[in-house]
């Protein structure tokens, strides 16, 4: 089995910087004290899984005054998100990885769902797929699994809408690649997700259950 790389995607949680779409419910504190509780549970799940290195790609660069007083779990790797869009972001990851041998699971902090076993499955399913993918309900994905590098997958792509998901599983149909597509999930992003937030996150000043 080629070794699979966990890369989380994460700006550091910054009130008024990060989760700004919830701040009409949480404010900009409860926001960022939510995506920093979300941030620390993606990487836990992410060790979890046990599959390989997981590195958390941030925004800013890791070693930005943004990032202090954050303390990060051990044996997480960290780069920077560099310049661009997503896609320019996640196309120049992806690429890193891929061209030094390993496969790559692509992934953020906006999905709780997204744990430990589903992670593990989406890398048993990239022994045998080109690509695996778990499409949210919003129309985007919490996880793009790669084997292989293609820059049409992230390039001239409408982020942030709900025809993400399609147009990435499209593409690659084009590439005729062998695609693995996992159950959908729910990202927290809107006020009313926040009623499907798990227990365990729905702590702190602001925050509902």
């Amino acid at each position: 089995m080629r070794p699979v790389r966990i890369l989380v995607f994460a700006k550091a949680p910054l009130p008024g910087r990060v989760k700004t779409r919830l701040m009409p419910a949480l404010g900009a504190e409860g926001a960022a004290a939510l995506a920093k509780r979300m941030l620390e549970l993606a990487l836990a799940q992410a060790l979890a899984a046990d599959i390989g290195p997981v590195e958390l790609c941030m925004s800013p660069a890791p070693d930005a005054p943004a990032w202090a007083g954050i303390p990060l779990p051990a044996g997480i790797e960290t780069s920077d998100q560099g310049e661009g869009d997503l896609g320019e972001r996640m196309a120049r990851a992806a690429r890193r990885v891929i061209g030094r041998g390993e496969a790559v699971l692509l992934t953020g902090t906006d999905c709780p769902e997204l744990n430990a076993a589903r992670l593990a499955e989406a890398a048993r399913q990239l022994d045998s797929h080109d690509a695996v993918l778990y499409p949210a309900l919003d129309g985007g994905y919490p996880l793009l699994g790669l084997n292989a590098f293609d820059p049409g997958l992230f390039c001239d792509m409408p982020w942030s809408t709900a025809a993400v998901a399609r147009l990435t599983l499209e593409r690659m149909a084009g590439l005729h690649w062998r695609v693995w597509t996992g159950e959908t999930l729910r990202d927290i992003d809107e006020p009313a997700d926040l009623a499907h937030l798990p227990r365990a996150l729905a702590q702190g000043p602001g925050a509902q259950s």
